[in-house]
């Protein structure tokens, strides 16, 4: 979690809400809450019994700028925050269908404020290549899975992010063959 603090922590607004999509646990956001305390944290998840353990995480955390979950489907327009100043998203796009990937930029597009940045970690080919063997073998994991699932081409998802006014900002190597890209909205 360490290198994700130190890659995230910079890059944050100064001030305002930051929306975590599909938070799973709530570890990423009680950790990021605890070393950006100027920031409150909205954690978000669909699925009930990861909203309960958001909740245990929470509560454990006991951080004054760490909110109660909610729930968020990334595919539905109705999103329960109609504003962020940031949004973070760990490890979702790949083990999601592609329309996940979608409703999340959209969702991005309509609820950052000008300015806004959009954190999304995890696996990503380039170029339509993976980046390392282990990501190609995860690659075919996730598809045998289901075979709506996948490792994403980076630019397809950039492409993404085009669409609603988030242009690619950063890319940061990340531990285990995962990146970290920075997605900005325009003023």
């Amino acid at each position: 979690m360490g290198p994700i603090v130190e890659a995230v922590s910079p890059l944050l607004p100064t001030s305002g809400l930051v929306l975590e999509v599909a938070s799973g646990g709530g570890y990423h956001s009680a950790v990021l809450a605890d070393a950006n305390t100027n920031l409150t944290w909205q954690p978000t998840d669909p699925d009930p019994d990861a909203l309960g353990r958001i909740a245990k995480s929470v509560a454990d955390a006991a951080l004054p700028n760490l909110k109660t979950p909610l729930e968020l489907n990334a595919e539905t327009e109705d999103w329960s925050v109609e504003t962020a100043a940031a949004m973070l998203c760990c490890n979702m796009i790949h083990i999601a269908p592609w329309s996940t990937a979608e409703g999340l930029f959209a969702g991005a597009g309509r609820v950052l404020s000008g300015g806004g940045v959009l954190f999304l970690y995890g696996p990503f080919k380039v170029d339509g290549q993976h980046t390392a063997p282990s990501n190609e073998s995860f690659h075919e994991w996730l598809q045998n899975q289901d075979p709506a699932w996948g490792v994403r081409d980076a630019e397809a998802v950039d492409a993404l992010g085009a669409k609603v006014g988030l242009g690619l900002e950063h890319t940061i190597d990340m531990p285990a063959n995962n990146m970290l890209r920075v997605y900005r909205r325009s003023e």
